[in-house]
């Protein structure tokens, strides 16, 4: 198998500060390997912009794909994944808390599992989120494993490694990233699963709050359960020559 070219996806907004550092990390990670960053710029008003254009002027393998207004985390990892080039999407959070030394191991967990895994799934251990976050979070993950099955502890964390053709397969909606798990055994595929450690943020604060979170959440649960409901058989489809 050939090695693949990776495509590192990053959806931010008015993260210049965590982008300084974090974007040096994804470089030192990644070292050795065919890749290209795509930091998609959620609609920032902060430095953003100059950041990334410094790195880009210096010959990092680096795009800036900006939306003109901020449209969610769903729509800027969206963005980024029908931008890319490479044969596999490695998503990671931009606040700086998924640590960029967990891409080369999700994309090899990902490659080593074969053909019939669609996605190496990151998942959280030592959370360093507040106690309430964390709580919420925990209710969460239970309740959406319990209606979906979806064989993940938890679907939030940010780092994950998709192929990329399917990754542009999976039915889109607002909040979509959180339930990529599902989607993808929606279609037939398998999940792997890579245990991470979460940082703290070094700078600013979250761009969303709990309780938008889980009133959104339990509409796109059920949008999730009536997704998996409908497709019941996945074919293998194969094209028959007749010579």
């Amino acid at each position: 198998m050939k090695t693949p070219f990776i495509s590192v996806v990053i959806p931010c907004r008015n993260e210049a500060a965590n982008l300084a550092f974090l974007l040096d990390e994804v470089d030192a990670a990644m070292q050795g390997r065919d890749y290209e960053v795509i930091v998609v710029d959620d609609g920032s008003t902060d430095s953003t912009g100059e950041v990334l254009a410094r790195r880009i002027k210096a010959g990092s393998p680096l795009r800036h794909i900006r939306h003109d207004r901020s449209s969610g985390q769903s729509a800027a990892v969206r963005s980024g994944v029908f931008a890319a080039r490479g044969d596999i999407i490695v998503t990671m959070d931009g606040d700086g808390q998924n640590d960029p030394a967990y891409l080369p191991l999700l994309v090899d967990a990902l490659v080593a599992a074969g053909p019939k895994f669609g996605i190496a799934a990151g998942q959280r251990l030592k959370r360093t989120d507040t106690r309430l976050k964390q709580l919420a979070s925990r209710f969460a993950n239970k309740l959406r494993g319990a209606l979906l099955k979806d064989k993940t502890r938890d679907s939030g964390c940010g780092l994950k490694a998709l192929h990329t053709e399917l990754f542009r397969q999976l039915p889109f909606f607002d909040g979509w990233h959180r339930y990529l798990p599902a989607l993808a055994l929606r279609e037939g595929y398998d999940v792997v699963h890579v245990d991470v450690i979460d940082r703290e943020r070094r700078h600013g604060k979250s761009n969303y709050g709990i309780l938008d979170r889980g009133l959104r959440g339990i509409l796109d649960l059920y949008g999730v359960w009536w997704l998996r409901k409908r497709r019941k058989v996945v074919p293998q489809i194969t094209e028959i020559k007749h010579d």
